[in-house]
């Protein structure tokens, strides 16, 4: 629990079988990394370890993302930075792992989705990244740029367009490192309206970048009730994930 990475204090919570002997450095297992938005990660902590102890296996391993600048003086492209950090000290730790999956829910989908767009080649090293669970996500930011908890993170235009997913893709589209990741796009039937808007519109432009994206509207949930229902195992959505990883690994 709790391993440091990055510059700024992230840090990352890493559940394994306990049955397994393997080097940390050495072949490793398909693991799932999940991002939360900061305010969603302070509510739910306690989720963040039920989720991944309920769903561990010999052959799976859970990293929870932590990022500390969900503060007045964290802007936004320090956090996609501290992800981006953590991804490289995921891959570099388990450089033989079969697999990184990233789930991320609401601004934790929005900072899943610009790993899309990282530059690997920078860090040193290019992750195994196998697929992409992205729940309720904002892929749009400029709509929410002026709201008080945003205003702080996004100061101008330009930070809310940099740190779009979907008008990153829309101007510059990013073809995929790896054809065969898998993105699924996610979101709540009593979702907002805007929240539906974005997500068909970020699959649509997967679609046409090339990217091997599905999409799927979740019947009667809204915005928390898809994230909460993950602790459940006979949840569609978590035999999703669970199948997908499994199938991939």
């Amino acid at each position: 629990m709790g391993h440091p990475s990055g510059s700024r204090g992230g840090h990352e919570d890493l559940f394994t079988d306990r049955q397994r002997r393997q080097s940390p450095r050495g072949p490793g297992p398909p693991g799932g990394a999940c991002l939360m938005s900061p305010t969603e990660r302070a509510k739910e902590r306690n989720w963040t370890s039920t989720f991944p102890r309920q769903y561990l296996k010999p052959c799976l391993s859970w990293c929870f993302f932590t990022e500390d600048t969900g503060r007045a003086e964290g802007t936004l492209d320090q956090m996609v930075d501290q992800v981006t950090q953590s991804i490289v000290f995921v891959q570099k730790r388990y450089p033989g792992n079969q697999g990184i999956y990233l789930c991320g829910h609401s601004a934790g989908a929005q900072l899943a989705a610009m790993m899309l767009l990282a530059n690997w080649i920078k860090h040193g090293v290019t992750p195994n990244l196998k697929g992409f669970f992205l729940l309720s996500g904002v892929y749009d930011l400029e709509p929410i740029m002026h709201t008080s908890e945003n205003a702080p993170l996004l100061p101008t235009l330009e930070d809310a367009q940099r740190n779009s997913p979907l008008w990153q893709l829309e101007t510059a589209p990013t073809q995929p490192a790896d054809p065969a990741c898998r993105i699924l796009v996610t979101v709540g039937q009593h979702d907002s309206p805007e929240f539906r808007r974005q997500s068909r519109e970020f699959h649509q432009t997967l679609c046409r970048g090339g990217w091997k994206a599905s999409f799927a509207e979740l019947h009667d949930v809204d915005h928390f009730e898809i994230l909460w229902n993950l602790t459940q195992e006979d949840y569609v959505l978590t035999q999703i994930i669970l199948k997908t990883i499994f199938q991939q690994s």
